[in-house]
């Protein structure tokens, strides 16, 4: 009777290792791993029109957008669809105060206004391969860890370049399951790339830090460019003589939208999960190090904030480094927030019990893996202060920027010491650099030097004084927990924040070097940022490399032991296909969110008056004319965004979010915030990614911005 309770229990939790809406899949194993729970969950078509390496199919649609996000083409002139956010900074370098193309939004109305961003790539995978045997096939079992090291990665580089050689392609080979497989990627690379379209900052970052990780959503977060390549449809830098790009596939557009329980499945570039930690690192992530990074983001933000709302001139200098930090600060928050209603820790603790009772079959398994979990707790325990230091070096004393802009000087003195020994140097570069860091532009001194004295006061709380930089921890002695005093003596005797100190300072740099090497900003930081590289980070990361290696067995001994389960690979920003249905989810007790959001939201939200839900009157127009076209759903409703319980991370941002038949539906682009855990344990009853239905999208293209000609070379199913 045990016997069989144990297995029942094994059975039920063993589900979080891969349930119907969890997981990342490489394409190339859809047909071995997944395509059967695809089709059980609705999916009407072949993993073969999901990759194939002999002809077109899905994974020819879609590319690595700007390095960090992913694109999909949307038409057979190499129109591509991202997120807004992701276009950001290629929208912001062509924007100008005249031509502000960020706040107003823009419109190529032909070929000939689609404007080159300088520096922005789009990246399509050509095939996969598994190197598995290539690359530690060939190892000894008396290798050292070092010998290993070498010779792995001797193998890959041998690897890569061959294969570059005999197929033309950008290659790469990458690690999955901690380093037990390898996988080689053959990839092309398109450099002309030209904007589109872009809807006004106003929509596409609508709620902005409000609602940012959050449900309901209402931006239309969205842009469009156009891929070009030379006339034989080849890669090519910029060029007049480019033509649009003839994609081998692109995605057929659903104008007929989609149910709660459908089908749903994103195929994108996720940037990195940690699916397979013990209940040691989820235990450290959810009770150590998520509180202190977010207690001292926290408090930075409370800062920047009230000096933001008093002055308009602060709130323009510091507005993009408030949105970093609350991003993950955010991110990290619903992270705990989630882990703790899931009894993450208890799970994980459960499922380790569970596979130290299967190895008990296995008498080699069972001396090959069974001490694992005691070496994971031992680490664990050794890395917590550690991590612990270096977070009180990351997110506090480096929050402040007079220490972060002081310490970036010694490269100057170091150049300026070879200048005057005679050898070669980059001084003056250097110094050219540097003058523009110190331009303050984005930097206010009393703001920074409030920073400077709520960061000290937590670190003087909170890090013991023999686990402190030597002159900092003289200093908070010699002014005996006096910190305002402290803050008096480094912002009024330092040259490295304050202008008109840095503008003298760069005068006679070169004449007076001595004398600013002795700049006690200077002294401080750079004895601060040698403690943490020399002291901490080398412990860190000594420990990092046995965390890691103990993960690989770790996953390994899954692997052996538990045969009959599936297992993904966490996500390494390679190509991966997750699925899942369109569905609602409940936050909170009494609390029901459902799975789309209308227009209506962003009216309502409009007139609550607060600044991140502006929108211009061209929208407030359309509204009230209820001038929305073909793309409402059954009940005239113009639909803004829905979500899925699809597993997506950072990366999938832009991603294709396609129906049963593979057809548009929407473009991926954020999750819900009790969902951030998906990062470490996947949730089907709360994850959610939220998606930009494309409907909005084309109205906002054809409506909003008179741009329907667009559609023109778009295949829409109605």
């Amino acid at each position: 009777m045990n016997k069989k309770l144990i297995f029942l229990i094994l059975l039920l939790n063993l589900k979080f290792i891969c349930i119907a809406d969890e997981g990342m899949w490489l394409p190339q194993l859809i047909e071995a791993l997944a395509i059967k729970d695809m089709k059980k969950n609705g999916f009407k078509l072949s993993s073969k029109q999901i990759y194939d390496i002999n002809k077109a199919s899905m994974k020819d649609a879609v590319c690595v957008f700007a390095g960090g996000c992913t694109a999909e083409v949307i038409s057979t002139k190499g129109l591509i669809l991202t997120n807004h956010h992701c276009g950001f900074s290629s929208i912001a370098a062509l924007s100008t105060v005249e031509k502000d193309y960020l706040k107003n939004g823009y419109a190529a109305l032909s070929g000939k206004e689609e404007m080159p961003c300088k520096n922005l790539t789009v990246t399509f995978i050509k095939q996969i391969e598994d190197v598995t045997s290539k690359v530690v096939g060939s190892l000894l079992p008396t290798y050292s860890d070092i010998q290993r090291d070498s010779a792995v990665q001797a193998n890959i580089k041998k690897i890569e370049t061959e294969t570059k050689i005999s197929s033309g392609y950008d290659v790469f080979v990458r690690p999955f399951f901690y380093g037990n497989e390898y996988y080689l990627f053959q990839t092309q690379s398109y450099k002309d790339v030209r904007l589109v379209l872009t809807p006004p900052e106003s929509l596409g970052k609508f709620g902005d830090e409000t609602d940012n990780w959050v449900w309901p959503r209402h931006n239309a977060d969205f842009s469009m460019f156009r891929i070009y390549a030379d006339k034989e449809n080849k890669p090519s830098e910029y060029s007049e003589n480019n033509v649009p790009y003839t994609p081998a596939y692109s995605f057929p557009i659903s104008l007929k939208g989609y149910n709660k329980g459908d089908f749903t499945m994103v195929y994108g570039f996720p940037g990195r999960t940690q699916e397979y930690l013990t209940s040691y690192a989820v235990d450290f992530i959810m009770n150590n190090q998520d509180p202190t990074r977010v207690n001292l983001r926290e408090k930075r933000l409370a800062i920047m904030d009230a000096d933001m709302k008093n002055n308009d001139t602060i709130r323009l200098m510091y507005t993009s480094r408030y949105a970093g930090v609350a991003n993950y600060y955010k991110k990290w928050k619903g992270e705990m927030l989630g882990l703790k209603k899931s009894n993450a820790v208890e799970k994980k603790q459960q499922f380790e019990q569970e596979f130290l009772t299967a190895l008990n079959n296995d008498a080699a398994k069972k001396e090959k893996y069974s001490n694992l979990l005691l070496q994971f707790k031992k680490t664990y325990e050794d890395y917590k202060p550690l991590s612990k230091q270096f977070d009180y070096f990351a997110e506090c004393l480096w929050g402040v920027d007079g220490f972060r802009y002081a310490s970036s000087a010694s490269v100057l003195f170091t150049e300026l010491k070879k200048k005057q020994e005679g050898k070669a140097n980059k001084f003056d570069a250097t110094l050219s650099e540097y003058k523009q860091l110190l331009a303050f532009n984005n930097f206010n001194k009393p703001t920074d030097k409030k920073l400077f004295i709520a960061m000290l006061t937590d670190y003087s709380a909170n890090i013991e004084s023999n686990y402190r930089p030597h002159i900092l921890d003289s200093l908070l002695l010699a002014y005996k927990g006096n910190i305002n005093g402290l803050a008096d003596f480094m912002y009024s005797n330092s040259s490295f924040n304050d202008k008109a100190k840095a503008k003298l300072m760069f005068e006679d740099f070169e004449k007076n070097a001595m004398l600013y090497a002795r700049d006690p900003m200077y002294v401080l930081s750079v004895d601060i940022l040698s403690y943490y590289q020399k002291g901490v980070m080398p412990q860190i990361n000594y420990l990092d490399l046995q965390i890691t290696d103990m993960q690989k067995e770790y996953v390994k001994g899954l692997r052996e032991t538990l045969k009959n389960k599936k297992f993904y690979p966490d996500a390494n920003s390679t190509l991966r296909v997750a699925f899942g249905k369109v569905n609602d989810y409940s936050p909170r007790d009494g609390v029901q969110n459902a799975h789309y959001t209308t227009i209506d939201g962003i009216i309502e939200k409009n007139k609550t008056g607060l600044e991140d839900f502006y929108i211009k009157p061209r929208l407030i127009e359309l509204y009230n004319k209820k001038d929305f076209g073909n793309y409402t759903d059954k009940e005239g409703k113009l639909r803004v965004a829905f979500i899925a319980s699809n597993h997506t991370t950072g990366g999938n941002s832009g991603s294709p979010v396609l129906n049963a038949n593979g057809e548009l539906i929407g473009t991926n682009f954020d999750r819900n915030w009790e969902g951030t855990m998906s990062d470490i344990m996947y949730n089907p009853i709360f994850c959610r990614n939220i998606v930009l239905d494309v409907r909005f999208t084309l109205w906002i293209v054809d409506k909003y911005s008179g741009a329907g000609y667009l559609l023109n070379e778009m295949k829409l199913a109605k």
